[in-house]
C-alpha cells in the first residue's frame, strides 16, 4: 500500500471516528425537567444581569478572559412573549464587543434567537432548570469572522445566579468552550 493511500485511510478512519464521538452526546433538557428552581427566560433576563467568563481552547488553556453587562426588556409582540438582551463585552485584551439579541418564546419553554453575529436563528429549549441552545456564531479571528457552531447550556442554580457552559466546534470539531457565571441584579 503506498504512503499516500495510507494517509488517506488514516485520515478517513479518524474524521469517522470523530464524527460518531460527536454524534454520541445523549443529554437532553428533558433529563432536567424535576430540577428547581424552574428557568425562566423573561424572569432570568429582565433588568440588569452581570457575567463573567473564560474561554478556553482545545486543550483547556484559557486564552481570555471576560465580563458582560446586560440590560434585558420583554413585552409581548404579535401574541409572542419578545425579549431584547443587550450584551456589551469587554476583553481581557482591551477589546470590547457589543450583541444584541432579540428571543422570542415560540411556545411554552420553546425559544428562538437572533442578533446582528448569529447565522440564521437560534434554537433554545427550556426544561426545569436548564436551557439548550444551538446556533450558529459568526466569531472575529485573524481579521475574518468564521462561523461556528455553538452547543450552548445554561444552569439556573438560585434565583439570582446562573452557569453556562458552551462548546464550540467547526465541522464538527471540538475548537474550545465558553465559560460564564450570571449574577441577576435586584
Amino acid at each position: 500500500m503506498s504512503l499516500c493511500r495510507t494517509n488517506y485511510l488514516k485520515c478517513f478512519c479518524v474524521l469517522v471516528a470523530a464524527f460518531f464521538l460527536s454524534s454520541c452526546s445523549t443529554t437532553k433538557v428533558e433529563d432536567y425537567a424535576k430540577e428547581t428552581p424552574v428557568l425562566k427566560l423573561s424572569e432570568y433576563f429582565n433588568g440588569k444581569t452581570q457575567a463573567y467568563g473564560i474561554f478556553t481552547d482545545r486543550s483547556g488553556k484559557v486564552v481570555k478572559r471576560f465580563t458582560v453587562d446586560m440590560i434585558s426588556t420583554w413585552k409581548m409582540v404579535n401574541g409572542i412573549n419578545t425579549g431584547t438582551l443587550d450584551e456589551s463585552f469587554a476583553y481581557s485584551d482591551g477589546t470590547s464587543q457589543k450583541r444584541i439579541w432579540t428571543i422570542k418564546e415560540v411556545s411554552p419553554n420553546n425559544y428562538e434567537g437572533t442578533a446582528d453575529d448569529v447565522v440564521g436563528v437560534a434554537i433554545g429549549k427550556a426544561s426545569g432548570n436548564a436551557l439548550n441552545w444551538r446556533y450558529t456564531l459568526l466569531l472575529p479571528v485573524e481579521g475574518k469572522n468564521i462561523e461556528v457552531q455553538f452547543n450552548d447550556w445554561m444552569y439556573l442554580v438560585t434565583g439570582k445566579v446562573m452557569l453556562n457552559r458552551a462548546e464550540m466546534s467547526k465541522f464538527g470539531i471540538y475548537l474550545g468552550e465558553v465559560t460564564l457565571s450570571f449574577s441577576k441584579e435586584e
